[in-house]
């Protein structure tokens, strides 16, 4: 890998802390889980773009063929290997959109939970997510959206940021997340808050 992002670098220092806290929205996570599986067959190679310690991939590797769960943070992909034993079509793996690092596709579907925001560069980590895919593929995504009414939030989280207490992101609005996805080349076939406020917007997209 190359040398430590901004992002990477925050969630090594954080990942034993962040792998003990309880889930922030229990049931928001299991409507996630529920909806994204519905969407997954038996021989699906998927492939998991910021899988943090791999509680997601616990959940969906065993009724899919193959899982790549990868994430830009060292740390974090050390504890999802830890916690990946005994699930044999769990595949662990550090790498990152934009640096060439992800495993080559094509993948059936493609799952970013909380993490598009997080980007340096959305559009084009859109468009290479897009060339991982096969025709017709998913990406399914999940994305807080915090611009527009929440943009009230930036100043507690830009000093948050300061200490550093939280990554760098970027405060998107629904309408721009979804006009940069469909951008990208794909077509939206389900949406969702999960949860409502602040907006978490659950997208799935299918790939022309």
């Amino acid at each position: 890998m190359p040398r430590e992002t901004p992002q990477a670098a925050f969630w090594n220092r954080v990942a034993r802390r962040y792998a003990a806290m309880p889930m922030r929205n229990p049931a928001a996570w299991e409507e996630t889980l529920a909806l994204t599986a519905a969407r997954l067959a038996p021989s699906d190679r998927v492939l998991e773009i910021g899988c943090g310690t791999g509680s997601t991939a616990l959940r969906l590797a065993p009724d899919v063929a193959r899982y790549t769960a990868t994430d830009d943070a060292a740390a974090m992909i050390a504890i999802a290997t830890e916690r990946a034993a005994g699930t044999p079509t769990l595949h662990p793996l550090q790498a990152r959109p934009g640096d060439g690092s992800l495993p080559a596709g094509p993948h059936d579907a493609i799952l970013a939970f909380n993490l598009l925001h997080l980007l340096p560069d959305l559009p084009a980590a859109l468009a290479e997510l897009h060339g991982l895919l096969k025709p017709g593929g998913l990406l399914i995504t999940k994305t807080p959206c915090l611009g527009g009414p929440w943009l009230a939030l930036w100043p507690p989280v830009r000093l948050l940021r300061a200490f550093g207490k939280a990554p760098p992101l970027r405060f998107l609005t629904t309408t721009t997340l979804e006009r940069r996805i469909t951008a990208a080349g794909f077509t939206i076939e389900h949406r969702a808050d999960l949860p409502r406020r602040p907006p978490s917007r659950f997208l799935i997209a299918r790939r022309a």
